[in-house]
């Protein structure tokens, strides 16, 4: 082997030599999966469908405006509406179309807001089981009461207005000269009732026990247009009733029904320099169209229901219910809590809204229950005897007008 060979050959055994005592080498490090992006909540269109203009100042403006509220508080939801949907404004549109309608655009839970679609809402529901109804102010779904169906897909929630209307009842009575005060009632039925009623009980409580003056000197009395709005040609014109209390000597009209005229009346005549008041209905700002007349305005706070009801949708997670929903005794007006509220109006003096917060307080303390006994119809027959307290069932079913006011107790057959 010649010289440069043997070199060779050494140099390539000492090549291996050295790379077999070598350390391994480190591998390079394994790049770690990318992290999915978390997906977003899937988006949720609810619908709404409104008796009266969703901007009437009143009960639908409530709901738009609850509608909107969801929107706002929770990402990737919004809405769809129908407004208007009565035999004047809509004749022949059906609730059952206004479904197959938003069925049509992706929504599968469908508010029907008022008592007025009850009817219709307990037929339409079973048609459509992928769907879910929430009908606002019924109580189809209550088993203790007396409409209860056994329908999977259907929920109701109302919020507890009698409260407010005690309160509505409580400022008027501080606030009139004359002792008459005039109740705008909508149509007759157990809502009506009861809410009327309440806004008496209030009345008589705080006339009696803060005005120091007897109960026969109070003049209470009711008149129904018919429906929860003025229909011409149909219901009595709200601006005549309104007119006519006042004209009567009654000088605050409570509002019972969706819109404004008495407020609007009375502004008018307060205006033309007479002292007469008005308490509106339904809608948080509802004092606006005539501040200075305006005592109050008790309303819906329809957000937090319609937020609750929405996500339980959204989850997967929502079953059939009957809400009857209070307000929050802590902060009356927090838009993220209570069902209803109250507005003080500017036309109440300090002095009566003082003393029209002390009645709150009670009310929400339990110190004052207007439903305990003894309670008496306007026929004069006991309904809550001394010392017991009206149960829910008692009060959402109040089948007359109490002793003390005038009015219709049932519609005319």
């Amino acid at each position: 082997m010649s010289k440069r060979v043997l070199l060779i050959v050494t140099v390539i055994a000492l090549a291996v030599l050295i790379a077999a005592c070598a350390p391994a080498p480190t591998p390079a490090p394994t790049a770690a999966p990318p992290t999915a992006a978390p997906k977003p909540a899937a988006g949720i269109t609810f619908g709404i469908v409104l008796v009266g203009p969703y901007n009437d100042h009143g009960w639908s403006e409530a709901h738009y405006t609850a509608a909107q509220y969801v929107k706002s508080k929770l990402p990737g939801s919004d809405f769809i509406y129908l407004d208007k949907l009565n035999p004047a404004d809509r004749p022949g549109t059906t609730l059952e179309q206004v479904v197959n309608d938003m069925k049509s655009k992706g929504v599968r839970l469908i508010l029907t807001t008022s008592d007025d679609f009850q009817t219709d809402t307990i037929t339409v529901a079973p048609k459509f089981p992928d769907i879910t109804f929430i009908n606002a102010s019924g109580d189809s779904v209550w088993k203790d009461g007396k409409n209860y169906k056994d329908i999977k897909n259907l929920g109701n929630f109302m919020g507890k207005m009698e409260y407010m209307k005690m309160v509505a009842g409580c400022s008027a009575a501080l606030s009139t000269q004359t002792g008459k005060i005039g109740f705008l009632g909508p149509l007759i039925n157990d809502e009506t009732r009861r809410l009327a009623d309440a806004a008496y009980l209030g009345a008589k409580y705080c006339w009696t026990t803060y005005a120091k003056k007897n109960v026969a000197d109070l003049k209470f009395d009711v008149k129904w247009i018919g429906f929860w709005f003025n229909i011409p040609g149909v219901t009595l014109d709200p601006t005549k009733v309104a007119t006519d209390f006042f004209n009567a000597g009654n000088d605050v009209v409570i509002s019972g029904i969706d819109t404004t005229e008495a407020l609007v009346v009375a502004g008018q005549r307060q205006a033309k320099g007479e002292k007469v008041w008005a308490v509106s209905y339904d809608y948080k700002d509802g004092c606006n169209e005539a501040p200075n007349a305006c005592l109050g305005v008790p309303y819906f706070n329809w957000g937090p229901s319609y937020l609750k009801t929405v996500k339980d949708s959204q989850a997967g997670t929502w079953k059939p219910a009957w809400d009857w929903n209070g307000p929050d005794w802590s902060n009356l007006d927090n838009p993220d809590t209570g069902a209803v509220g109250f507005t003080f109006g500017k036309a109440l003096s300090d002095a009566n809204k003082a003393t029209v917060q002390q009645f709150i307080k009670g009310l929400g303390d339990g110190s004052i229950n207007l439903w305990k006994g003894p309670i008496t119809l306007q026929d004069g027959t006991v309904y809550i005897k001394e010392g017991a307290t009206a149960t829910d069932k008692e009060i959402w079913y109040l089948p007359q007008l109490l002793q003390g006011m005038t009015g219709q107790s049932a519609p005319t057959k």
